[in-house]
């Protein structure tokens, strides 16, 4: 990969990701009298803060949700995620106050590699995603209070028929790794234990605290597809209800050589 300039990287890089998005973003130079209010999927060059300017500051319905610091393409971006939380520090019109952090969404990006920081919660730790997120997709993050989620998991105890105690047992091991940050969790049950019933016990879980608001649920051969179809139609809620009577549950019709659903 041949170097180039950080005019170069965003121009040609950044700024044909940000646009190929569905949504795009709109891609604006910052000047003196800028509506701020009026900026929707907006991203704004060399926004002004007490800090410097950022490279990028994004505003959706006109609130300051994210914030981009780039480099050059030969540059490594998760450091640089430290340049992106001053900005945020020094932003003017920040849409909250999050531990002295005034824009919530952050990313440091060469062009190809993409880091993202959520800093509204002093444990989330950084990350490397594929894409940018679209402006939609913030005004989600943003409006889903995760912390409330987290706090109702950690108040509201399993209460689900037929659940047997190993199930429990993985339930909250779970749930207090996912309050701990963790992303990547890996649970091994041997055969027979219910590990269907336990994963949609989980999912509703996630769903009625609000800490999820959609979650896919992949299996990989046909004779489990099914079985997730039978668990989540006899699956019974706290209220007595069936499970796709309080949410709604789609599965894919698949074909004779599939070997895959997706529920």
């Amino acid at each position: 990969m041949h170097d180039e300039l950080e005019w170069q990287t965003r121009r040609g890089r950044i700024n044909k990701k940000l646009r190929a998005l569905k949504p795009a973003w709109d891609i604006v130079k910052f000047r003196e009298g800028l509506d701020t209010s009026a900026l929707d999927h907006h991203a704004v060059e060399e926004y002004p803060t007490a800090n410097g300017p950022a490279d990028y500051a994004l505003f959706v319905k006109g609130k300051l949700l994210g914030i981009i610091e780039a480099k050059r393409v030969k540059v490594g971006p998760q450091n640089v995620l430290e340049q992106a939380k001053r900005y945020s520090r020094g932003a003017f019109d920040g849409p909250g106050k999050w531990h002295g952090y005034r824009a919530p969404f952050l990313y440091a990006t060469n062009g190809e590699v993409i880091w993202h920081l959520d800093i509204r919660n002093e444990k989330n730790i950084s990350r490397q995603i594929s894409n940018f997120h679209t402006a939609d997709a913030l005004e989600e993050f943003f409006e889903n209070d995760r912390a409330n989620g987290l706090e109702w998991l950690a108040s509201n105890p399993i209460d689900i028929e037929s659940i047997r105690p190993y199930q429990e047992e993985a339930i909250y091991a779970i749930e207090d790794a996912i309050m701990k940050g963790k992303r990547a969790m890996l649970v091994a049950m041997a055969t027979g234990t219910g590990k269907t019933f336990l994963t949609v016990s989980q999912i509703y879980r996630l769903l009625e605290s609000k800490t999820a608001r959609r979650i896919l649920f992949l299996v990989d051969r046909r004779a489990l597809a099914a079985q997730a179809v039978r668990e989540f139609s006899t699956f019974v809620t706290p209220q007595k209800n069936k499970f796709d009577q309080e949410y709604e549950v789609y599965s894919q019709r698949f074909r004779r050589e599939d070997n895959v659903m997706v529920a």
